[in-house]
């Protein structure tokens, strides 16, 4: 572990995204109670100019509703619908590259032909159209990135298996008697965790982007605050009051930012041999 962050820390750019991936989890979580109220609640005068008024900062949007409030608990939103859609399309994609890479032949053909229909579809797209299928909702919308988003994690953990499959501790795995399920699941996929953890990372930032995209098209859950529809309700008067989409705008470019950063920073700290040179 030592050796890990040691490694990790030497990437500044990944400390910094670390830095800044941790606030805004820290605010996702402080966000019911320094801000009591709903962030839908109209609070003031519409288009209050940020940094006017002290008791809101970043001033109100075009229903004189409070943009740090909204910003702050859509940090949570963003956060929630990145991991679990993440989550989701890990267990998805795992078995799947998994069980290709290991038996290969027939299964591996049917396999991966399945995951090519999916990969020949633009992801953006297709979430579209299964949000639109399923009704706007956060789990319409959880469920659409997470299945626009599983191809990749199987193409990698295909890879990454049949790689691994004709290593010697596989071999000698399968010469004393163990089962295909258990050789898997315990000696093929613990060696696969650095590049999965890696690949994660970026799924989540893609995520957060896809959600936000849907959301500023009016894809996403009417009852949840989410940075998406707040670009989205302020794209109409946004020469009249600009700080409604570049707050929200900036926040998930630092998150996202952020992510990559750290991925790149696990990428170099879980695999020393592929880091940058002069690191």
């Amino acid at each position: 572990m030592k050796d890990f962050w040691k490694r990790f820390s030497q990437n500044r750019g990944a400390v910094v995204g670390l830095v800044i991936l941790l606030l805004v989890v820290v605010l996702s979580i402080v966000a019911p109670f320094i801000y009591t109220k709903s962030p839908w609640a109209m609070v003031q005068r519409p288009f209050i100019p940020p940094f006017t008024i002290d008791a809101f900062v970043l001033g109100t949007d075009p229903m004189g509703r409070d943009l740090a409030a909204g910003l702050a608990h859509g940090a949570r939103v963003s956060l929630l619908v990145g991991l679990v859609s993440t989550v989701v399309s890990l267990l998805i994609g795992i078995p799947i590259g998994a069980v290709a890479g290991y038996f290969g032949g027939w299964v591996d053909d049917l396999l991966m032909r399945f995951t090519e229909f999916f990969q020949s579809v633009p992801s953006f797209a297709l979430a579209v159209v299964l949000v639109a299928i399923f009704q706007p909702s956060i789990y319409s919308i959880v469920i659409s990135i997470a299945v626009v988003s599983w191809p990749p994690v199987a193409r990698l953990l295909r890879g990454e298996v049949m790689s691994l499959r004709s290593r010697e501790f596989v071999e000698a795995a399968v010469l004393s008697g163990q089962t295909h399920s258990t050789i898997i699941w315990r000696q093929i996929l613990p060696n696969t965790l650095s590049p999965i953890i890696v690949l994660a990372s970026m799924m989540v930032a893609a995520a957060i982007l896809i959600e936000s995209s849907l959301s500023f098209l009016g894809l996403g859950d009417r009852n949840i605050m989410s940075w998406g529809y707040i670009i989205g309700a302020g794209r109409t008067v946004i020469r009249q009051a600009w700080w409604v989409s570049f707050f929200p705008g900036l926040a998930i470019l630092l998150t996202v930012l952020a992510l990559n950063l750290v991925g790149e920073g696990l990428n170099d700290a879980l695999n020393p041999r592929l880091a940058r040179k002069g690191r």
